[in-house]
């Protein structure tokens, strides 16, 4: 795959549908993603956050494999400007 390009949720199959610049698509089951790291409320709650206002940004972490992390820091939306 190449550079991620475009990213959105949809809503009515609970996915962020990803496209790359190659063409390439990729949809990220949001429920698989929420049962393996929404351990606690607030990190469901920083989930859905992510969903509805960075959809780029929680797709690229999901493929990285860097969403523990990521919630491991305290669920603070403000986070990814840093």
């Amino acid at each position: 795959m190449t550079k991620l390009h475009t990213c959105r949720y949809n809503m009515d199959t609970n996915r962020v549908e990803a496209r790359f610049e190659d063409g390439t698509t990729l949809a990220i089951d949001c429920i698989a993603v929420e049962d393996e790291y929404g351990n606690i409320p607030a990190q469901r709650a920083e989930l859905d956050w992510l969903l509805y206002n960075k959809p780029l940004e929680y797709a690229q972490m999901v493929l990285r494999g860097e969403m523990a992390h990521y919630l491991s820091l305290g669920c603070d939306h403000g986070r990814l400007e840093d």
